[in-house]
Parts: structure tokens; C-alpha cells; sequence
């Protein structure tokens, strides 16, 4: 099966310079962890829940004056619209990571795969050896 036929559409995406307080606006808005950070068109990195949890409130900064581009995971794992849902677990348990932002073949980001969608699309079995993977305690 392909990702285009289960990912969440459309992505949204936020400026590095976004204030995190606005980030995690967006985020109790869409309900969503996780937001793509891009600069000059390209994705840089991720901002998730627990990064706002850690690296904001955890360190005491002030979200009104931290940026994404502060907080954020730096580098961007993303998967095709074309790829198989297999191959998109494939990468998330090898990276142990939940979301992936989908790109298009004009490298525009398009949607997000998440372990949700999966779940709710694929075997039992197979969400279940992953999902086991990503959630294994890091060392």
C-alpha cells in the first residue's frame, strides 16, 4: 500500500523563527505532536511535544522568546508519497521515530505518517513488531 493512500493531508509546517509558543498553539489546535521546521523552502528539523516539554519547560526558557530552530531535532527523516507503507515502517524502526513528514517528487512536503495511521491500515502483527521497535527504551 501506498503512504499518499493513509497519511494525514494536508502538513503544516512552521518558520524557524516561529516563536515556540505559537508552535505549541498550533499544535493544541490540530491536535498534532509533532511540526515539520523549515527555512529558505527546505524542512530542517522537527518539533515535538516532548521537545516543547524538555527543552522549553524543562530548561525554564521563555516561549515567547524561544524559536523552533531552538528546540527543535535537527535533520528531517522523510518518506515519498510513492514509497510503500512498509518501506515508511522500515525507516521508523530503524531511526525509532513516530511521524514522518511525506514529501511529493517536487519535494514539497504534502502530509505526515504517523504510527496511527498505520495502525489503523496494516496487520496487527506488523504495527505490533514496530511499534515495540520505536518504543524501545533508548540506550
Amino acid at each position: 500500500m501506498e503512504i499518499a493512500k493513509i497519511m494525514h493531508a494536508p502538513a503544516e509546517w512552521v518558520e524557524a523563527s516561529t516563536p515556540v509558543a505559537e508552535v505549541a498553539r498550533r499544535m493544541k489546535d490540530g491536535d498534532i505532536g509533532a511540526l515539520p521546521v523549515g527555512r529558505d523552502d527546505r524542512l530542517i528539523g522537527m518539533v515535538t511535544d516532548r521537545d516543547l516539554a524538555l527543552r522549553v519547560l524543562g530548561e525554564g526558557r521563555d516561549p515567547g522568546k524561544t524559536t523552533a530552530e531552538q528546540v527543535m531535532t535537527p535533520g528531517v527523516v522523510w518518506c515519498l508519497t510513492g514509497q510503500t507503507v512498509e518501506d515508511a515502517l522500515h525507516m521508523m524502526e530503524q531511526k525509532k521515530i513516530r511521524r514522518l513528514p511525506v514529501i511529493d517528487d517536487k519535494k514539497r512536503l504534502v502530509g505526515m505518517l504517523s504510527l496511527g495511521d498505520i495502525a489503523d491500515a496494516m496487520p496487527r502483527q506488523l504495527v505490533g513488531e514496530v511499534v515495540n521497535a520505536v518504543a524501545d527504551h533508548h540506550a
